[in-house]
Order: structure tokens, then sequence, then C-alpha cells
């Protein structure tokens, strides 16, 4: 078979290289050939150029007096464009504080793939499904690992596997096969009876505010709520958020919360400020060391009441919480989960349970009273389908509301507390479009800018739940809507999030009349881990009557 000699345009000539070609073949198992030996990621793109002509025929390659210029996508290889860089600041102040709305503006002014330099951390963003999707896949070419550059670097715990740990080691591969079935749908339905009751005993404490004619503040309420359930479903504590009105935060809940925006705050500035011996970092490090010792307390606590070992799944179904899921469940080999991972498990669960959950929750009230039509429809639906104060919330009572799942969807759309995600390319590759990386490199898919994408989502910025029927939707790119991420290392505890929603949200539009306490505009923490209203004011009024049911 011939020999012809390629290169990448937009590369050094003398990075050509030479490669075996099989006359025979067609065009498109040639691009594979290129395709593996320089990296690129995504072998369709691959174009071959000479001189002014695309050659799209292997013989006519063959017979070209070499080297042969590759394209991707049309274009030459390049590197992703970065804002201009300011010296020790990088590009902080081009992203910084409003970090939504300055990546929404670098990526109008630059396209699919930006690179930005915080201060010394070389990220890389993007707004692109396909590029999302490949990102997200565990391949030859990006996995979960957890470098100086990742989002999650200061907060890396590889005992804890899930989310705090890189997917090439043992630790993930046990965590993995352990805590899912204890996050799966079936689990998960069980634990919605200790959910309503959670959200039945914040009532007393709603109710007194409405009595006194008080505005709350909605994610401080959010938070207490989300944590005082997942508190019960994870480690089987009562944070005792609801005793009194002026009850505080427990000591896990806030201790979390704030590892969450120093965390934020550390990785935003560089290596050399995570180095420092004082200050956030150490703040960070001590919070850390808390955690554990609190969770450590729980499970030897839970270990005390003497428990029998079961099969993983009947051990999800069975469980009272979390931790007594993880001490009791053995895989067909009869191993359990070791205790070098179970605590940091159990620290995640619990972290990523309540952070998300309540920031959902404040976006989720805050449509209530910020979308014309939301609140009623929603209600609406809920008396049509028989509800009433004494309800019992199942999975099967929520999948007869549709308007409900429609709207969780259209909030996560326009307002999803997650915005980070980040991956981390194994080897020098080619993204589809050009765009060269180094090993190493972190790639964030930048799901707020996804989900509003106007190329993707018809009048973006419009709050249309009904859009959700429509075919454009129901036939979306698979990385146009990824609220939990995608792939092998997307959320594990998705089901739990949004049964929680499910059963708290009917619960208080059904007892609740919510309306917003001013109009400003809203405020979200930059230097914070998720996207959450930090400004977000409302009167929750108790509700005396109800609309008639709709005739059928």
């Amino acid at each position: 078979m011939p020999l012809q000699t390629f290169h990448l345009l937009g590369e050094n000539v003398s990075t050509s290289k030479v490669i075996e070609i099989d006359t025979s073949q067609t065009i498109e198992a040639l691009r594979y050939v290129i395709a593996a030996h320089f990296a690129i990621v995504a072998p369709g793109g691959i174009g071959f150029q000479f001189e002014d002509t695309f050659l799209t025929d292997v013989s006519e390659i063959a017979k070209v007096t070499g080297p042969v210029p590759v394209t991707i996508d049309g274009h030459a290889v390049r590197d992703p464009p970065c804002p201009n860089n300011l010296p020790v600041v990088g590009t902080f102040f081009e992203v910084y504080p409003d970090h939504l709305g300055n990546h929404q503006r670098l990526f109008e002014k630059y396209g699919p793939i930006i690179k930005t330099n915080n201060l010394g951390r070389v990220t890389y963003q993007t707004n692109d499904p396909d590029i999302s999707a490949i990102v997200f896949a565990e391949s030859d070419f990006f996995t979960k690992e957890i470098n100086q550059s990742h989002p999650l670097s200061a907060l890396k715990t590889p005992a804890a596997g899930i989310f705090l740990g890189d997917t090439d080691t043992a630790e993930w591969r046990v965590a993995h096969k352990f805590l899912p079935p204890a996050l799966g749908p079936k689990a998960v339905r069980h634990y919605a009876p200790t959910m309503q009751r959670t959200v039945e005993d914040s009532f007393k404490v709603f109710d007194q505010l409405d009595e006194q004619a008080e505005a709350w503040n909605v994610y401080q309420y959010m938070l207490k709520l989300g944590s005082q359930a997942v508190g019960k479903l994870t480690l089987g504590l009562d944070f005792e958020h609801f005793t009194s009105l002026d009850a505080p935060v427990h000591e896990m809940v806030s201790s979390i919360a704030e590892v969450l925006s120093l965390n934020k705050k550390v990785t935003s500035k560089g290596n050399w400020y995570s180095a420092l011996p004082f200050g956030d970092p150490k703040r960070l490090k001590s919070l850390r060391a808390r955690i554990e010792e609190m969770v450590q307390e729980s499970i030897q606590n839970a270990s005390r009441g003497g428990v029998d070992d079961l099969p993983l799944q009947d051990a999800a179904l069975k469980a009272t919480n979390m931790v007594d899921y993880a001490i009791r469940a053995t895989d067909n080999q009869g191993e359990k989960l070791p205790k070098s991972s179970l605590v940091w498990a159990l620290v995640v669960a619990t972290g990523a349970g309540f952070t998300t959950t309540s920031s959902l929750l404040s976006w989720l009230i805050y449509g209530l009273c910020a979308y014309d039509g939301m609140q009623a429809r929603l209600l609406q639906e809920l008396v049509d389908n028989g509800f009433d104060e004494n309800t019992q919330i199942t999975a099967d009572f929520t999948d007869r509301l549709p308007f409900l799942d429609k709207y969780i969807k259209e909030t996560q759309r326009r307002h999803n507390p997650s915005f980070q995600p980040g991956r981390t390319a194994k080897v020098d590759l080619i993204l589809p479009g050009g765009y060269k990386l180094p090993k190493g490199s972190v790639v964030i898919p930048a799901l707020h800018h996804i989900h509003n994408h106007q190329d993707l989502w018809d009048n973006p910025a419009r709050f249309d739940p009904d859009r959700w029927d429509t075919d454009k939707v129901k036939n979306r790119h698979k990385a146009a809507y990824i609220p939990f991420a995608m792939g092998p290392r997307m959320c594990i505890g998705f089901n739990f999030a949004l049964q929680e929603v499910k059963v708290f949200l009917p619960k208080l539009i059904y007892r609740y009349k919510f309306s917003r306490e001013g109009d400003g505009a809203i405020e979200y923490d930059p230097m914070f881990q998720l996207i959450r209203p930090n400004n977000l004011y409302v009167r929750a009024e108790r509700r005396v009557k109800w609309p008639p049911r709709t005739s059928s």
C-alpha cells in the first residue's frame, strides 16, 4: 500500500506524519485512520486540502505530492481563543464578578470554546453540545480527573470516589458499585414519606411567618428545608431546623455550605492561592476535617443499633437512610463499602443532596412569583388530581402531574443551579472546529449557556414549560439539556433531587400563595459553587380557598 505524508493545517509542516493508506478504502475509512494518528476526536469533520482543491477520493490523495494538509470542519487547527491576559491576574477580571454574564459575552465574541486564565489557573469552557457530549464521555480522550485546574481541586478526596475522586481509581469503581443502588428510582421512592413529613413539619414556621406578615429569604429557608430531609435520609440526623422560627442552621449544614463557598474562592484564584497556609485555604482544610468528624459520629451511632447484612438491592429498599444502607450493603462476594470510602461517600451524598436541592427549590419558588400563570396552573393540576392536605405523595401520584414535571424541567433549563462540571483531557487532542487542547486540559461544559443557547432553544429567555411538548424539544440534541451532566460520571443523586422537589413543591403550593417582596434584580453569589438567588424574598400566605376542579 502506498505511503502518504499528512500534516494538520495550521501546524508546522515538521509535524507531518507518514501514513500507509489503502487506495481501495472509502474516504470515511481514511478519516478514521488519520484521526487515530493525530488524536482527532471527531473523524467525520476531517477534510483533505491540496493547494486550492478539496480532495474527496482516496486514490487522488495517494497521488498528491505531500504533505497533504488536514482540516477539521473546514478550519485549520488552532488554539481556543482567550481574552487578553493581564499580568498576574490573567483573565480574572474578564470573568468575575459576573461569571454568568461574562462567559456569555465571551462565547458571543469568541465562539463555542474559550480559554480563561484566572490568576494562573487555566480552564476551557464550552457552550457547544457536540463538544460537551464528547467531554462527558469516559473515553480515550476525556475522563474525570481532578487536577489543579479542575473546579473541585481544593475538595479532591480520592477516598470519596463519587464526585470528588478520579474515575480511573479503585475507589471510584468501589463507590460506583455500592452507591447507585441506594439512589436509584426504586430506592428513592421509599424515601417519599420521610420527605413529606419533613415539609409538613416546616409548616408551623411558615405559618408563623405568615401570621406576622413577614417576608423571608427563600434560599435560607430552602437550605433549611432541603438539608433537613437530606440529614434524615443520608445520616439519620434530625437537624431541628423547624423547631422554632429562629432555629439555627445545624453545624453540619453551615460547614458544608461554607466549604462550597471557600472552594470557589480558592479555586478561582490560582494554584498559588490554594497553597497558602493561612486564610481561606487553611479554613477550608479545617472545615473538611470537622465535617469528616461529624459524619464518623453518625456512622458510629448507626452501627450501635446492630443490623443484618443485605445484598445491595435489598439493602437499598429496606434501609432507613444511607448510613444504614452503607453499613449493611454487601456485594455478591460478601464485600462491603470500605471504611476508607464510607465517610466521604456520605459527606458527598449529604452535601451534594441539600445544596443542589435547596438552590433548585429556590428557583422553583422564584418562578411561581416571576412568571405569570405558573402558580395557578400548578395548583389547578393538584386540585384536578384530587390533592388535599391529607394526600400522601408517592411517585405514582407525581407521575400524574405532567405540568409539574414540565415546570421543573423548564426551571432547570432557565435557572440551572449547577454550571461547572469539569472533565480532563487524557491526551493532546483536536476537538471539532479544529480546537487543539494539551493533555491535562480541563474543559467545563457551561450548562447555563447550553440551556439558554439561541441555536438550541426557541426564544431561550422565555420561560415556557409547554415547550417540552413540542417535537423540537423532544428531538433535541442529547447534550442540549443536561442539568445533572451526562455520561458515566453524571450526578448519581438526580433521582433523589427530583423526588424531593416533587414532594416539597406540591405541598407548599397547595398550602401557600407565594408573592415576591420587592422588585429589584435577583443577584447570585459568584463565589459560591452553585447558582442560587441570594436576595429573593417572598410572602407565603395561607390559602383559604382553592379553585374548583376543571370539568372533564
